[in-house]
């Protein structure tokens, strides 16, 4: 018992019952009274006169009331008062005692009486209304530790007692959800409430708790999550809360026209080109779900990201007869699929071209990309038929498959050189085991046939046979003096996939790829004759050259090489951004294995490793969204990056087949292949990348490339015979401009620190 007396002040304590329902008796202003009964919106006023040894305890059950939020009182009423809505006329009494009962055998018992106490504005010896203890009981109740009050009056000399019996809240032990199939995990519901178990419950407190527990369903976004209650609290501390988390009880697909319409004149729906399971299958959201936001709005960009849809519109409808359950509604806007381009471009195995193709990127609606294209160009020609499938039907590991057939003709920049001249073409040859050079047949020569220090003039032959005959003693080639030109004619295939671990929509760094390749080589000129040697144009004086500079084009010196190979490679990436990533890393290892298939089929193994490197860096500041206002969000793609690159061939060696050094993708500072051709070779780059203004960024880059002393191990030795040095490196500034056809990146690159730059354009960053 808790006692404030007028005259004292004095706080005594002893026991009392256990109350639960809130009621309030007030004195009947010393006038004769009568029991009556209001309702005054969610209160309830009795109005009667009762001793306090009297009172009888009302709390009989082991449960609260459902609904905490609803109370009733009782207090005493004049029974002649004509105004029960006007506090003005009413009569007040003096407050002679207060005495605050009913928390005996609660823990948190001193606390409690005191926080009840200071609740109150009436005092001990203050003069009072009965609307103004009516306030008083709902400024205790509002401190939300106690689920029930109620006053009872007893006249004395004094004046009036006031006897308030409180109903405490229970100790929190446990907070149970309904259903008990929820989202939250109950270590995080022991989380938000840690600091509230063994503490008396505060329903105020609870309302705040509820609150987080709905900012982790929307941070989390489950952002049609509704909790309720308390809807049960028991006596044992036991907090029991409601939720609807907002099930998917179905998803519609609709296709809208470019005018809006989902109807067609008929009155029909519109019929897509695209097959809703390739829809359905970009969705992680799927029927039976809880509504997740940010799954959805993943959902959308994966469906822009197959560039098969214009707009995506979503629209979530309730289930009228199933509260707490929504059909999530598509409205997709397809794009056009197919295209006719054509241009025209400049490559170093080309030279000048004109390019037309044929795309569809929507194949009968499977979101296949089928593509035709044919190049024509300086040096040679292209035609190519390829089929993509960026996921197989039905498959959980999201495998993609490409395929492609060929027919290609082009110069080989390994036998080409900027400054070394080129590797022309030898229809045939005939090599003597002691001749140090090698004659052309369709020129006079001034020979030692007798080996008598006398010179003899012979040739020109028709033929090898012939020259063979005469003079057998001398190596002979038929030197034509054209371009050499490789025929490629086959096709191949690969599979690839993620290593989602069955989870197709998981993003993961890792995948993997296998495939394989099947072709036919030829070496011939630019009419299709046969063109098996070579022979570089700077060395051929007085039509004789060193007799190890009349080269094999092909494997065998064959006029046809078979290759088939199979390939592997493993990818890790986990760049920020595909096109400008300023952060993450990317590496390949890549192994590509040829078999033998007939005579002139080679056996060799190609590898490579890539390895790139991105580091965030904010240090020029030319775009104004590297120099945010306090406020501001931060925009600049800032970055510098490393690559590393090497690789090895191991096996008969086809010089055509050889790795390339230089070039817009390796040391930019000489044209394609003209740095070496190598069997080894290893590369590094570093590029600084910076904002300029919002479509132009600015580079500084430094390449370094090595053959590692490998060119002489290529068959026929083509760098070493044009002179192309090996090693060297590159530094240089550069730009990226977006355009409406792509990221377009020109370069000006140093060789070495001689003074010779060279000027490339490419398309995008070079890694």
């Amino acid at each position: 018992m808790f006692k404030k007396h007028s005259s004292s002040n004095i706080q005594l304590i002893s026991k009392n019952a256990y109350a639960f329902a809130l009621l309030i008796p007030f004195i009947g202003l010393f006038e004769e009274t009568k029991a009556s009964k209001i309702s005054s919106g969610e209160y309830q006023f009795f109005f009667e006169n009762k001793k306090i040894e009297n009172s009888q305890p009302f709390h009989k059950s082991n449960d609260y009331q459902s609904n905490l939020n609803f109370h009733e009182f009782l207090i005493a009423e004049k029974t002649n008062q004509k105004d029960k809505n006007t506090t003005t006329n009413e009569k007040r009494v003096l407050i002679s005692e207060i005495i605050i009962e009913g928390l005996e055998d609660h823990p948190d018992k001193e606390r409690l009486e005191v926080i009840a106490y200071d609740a109150m504005l009436t005092r001990p010896g203050s003069k009072v209304t009965s609307e103004e203890v009516k306030k008083d009981l709902d400024r205790i109740y509002s401190t939300g530790w106690f689920s029930g009050a109620r006053i009872e009056s007893l006249e004395s000399p004094l004046g009036v007692q006031l006897l308030i019996q409180v109903e405490p809240n229970p100790i929190l032990n446990k907070i149970t959800i309904l259903p008990i199939e929820k989202k939250i995990s109950n270590s995080k519901l022991n989380e938000i409430f840690k600091n509230d178990y063994g503490k008396t419950l505060n329903l105020n407190t609870l309302q705040i708790r509820i609150k987080d527990i709905k900012d982790w369903y929307n941070s989390n976004g489950f952002s049609l999550a509704r909790i309720s209650g308390p809807s049960r609290v028991t006596i044992d501390g036991i907090v029991q809360l409601d939720i609807q988390e907002g099930y998917i009880s179905g998803i519609e697909i609709n296709f809208i026209d470019e005018d809006g319409n989902v109807e067609d004149a008929e009155g029909k729906l519109i019929k897509g080109k695209t097959k809703k399971w390739v829809i359905e299958r970009e969705l992680m959201t799927k029927v039976g779900d809880v509504f997740n936001r940010s799954i959805l709005e993943s959902d959308i960009k994966r469906l822009y990201s197959t560039s098969l849809f214009n707009d995506v519109k979503v629209t979530l409808k309730p289930v009228k007869s199933q509260p707490g359950k929504i059909i999530v509604l598509l409205g997709i806007t397809e794009q056009r699929t197919g295209s006719l381009t054509g241009g025209l471009g400049y490559s170093g195995a080309q030279g000048v071209f004109g390019q037309i193709g044929l795309q569809e990127s929507n194949l009968v609606g499977r979101s296949w990309s089928s593509n035709m294209n044919m190049t024509y160009g300086e040096y040679g020609a292209l035609l190519n038929l390829s089929l993509y499938d960026p996921w197989i039907k039905n498959d959980k590991n999201r495998t993609s498959f490409r395929t492609s057939l060929y027919l290609s003709r082009e110069v080989p920049q390994e036998f080409r050189s900027q400054n070394g001249g080129s590797i022309r073409g030898v229809t045939d040859r005939y090599e003597s085991p002691n001749s140090l050079l090698s004659y052309d047949i369709n020129q006079l020569q001034n020979l030692d046939l007798n080996n008598n220090n006398t010179l003899i003039e012979v040739g020109p032959y028709t033929d090898i046979t012939t020259a063979k005959s005469s003079a057998s003693q001398f190596s002979w080639f038929d030197y034509e003096g054209d371009s050499i030109v490789l025929e490629r004619t086959g096709g191949g295939f690969s599979f690839a996939r993620p290593l989602n671990g069955g989870q197709p929509l998981k993003k993961v760094p890792w995948s993997v790829l296998f495939g394989a390749n099947f072709q036919k080589v030829k070496p011939i000129d630019y009419a299709g004759d046969k063109r098996p040697y070579g022979v570089a144009s700077t060395n051929f004086k007085d039509g004789k050259v060193p007799e190890k500079e009349v080269i094999c084009v092909a494997f065998n010196c064959a006029t046809e090489n078979t290759l088939v190979s199979f390939k592997s490679a493993v990818t890790y990436n986990n760049l920020d951004n595909s096109r400008n990533p300023t952060s993450g890393d990317y590496l390949n290892i890549g192994s590509e294995q040829f078999i033998t298939l007939g005579e002139n089929s080679p056996t060799f193994n190609r590898s490579r490793v890539s390895y790139s490197r991105f580091f965030p860096v904010n240090w020029l500041k030319f775009h104004k969204g590297c120099r945010p206002k306090p406020g501001e969000k931060s925009d600049c793609s800032q970055s510098v990056g490393f690559q590393a690159k090497v690789g090895t061939i191991i096996g008969d060696l086809p010089p055509y087949e050889a790795f390339c050094l230089g070039g817009t993708s390796s040391v930019r500072g000489w044209n394609s292949c003209d740095l070496g051709v190598a069997r080894n070779y290893g590369e590094a780059t570093a590029e600084y990348r910076f904002p300029i203004w919002r479509l132009v960024s600015g580079a500084i880059f430094f390449d370094a490339g090595s053959d590692f002393g490998s060119q002489s191990n290529v068959p026929g030795k083509p760098g070493k015979i044009l002179e192309k040095p090996g090693s060297g490196f590159s530094v240089g500034p550069g730009a990226v401009i977006n355009t409406p056809v792509g990221p377009i990146r020109i370069e000006a690159a140093s060789q070495d620190f001689s003074g010779n730059w060279r000027y490339n354009i490419g398309i995008g960053w070079k890694f």
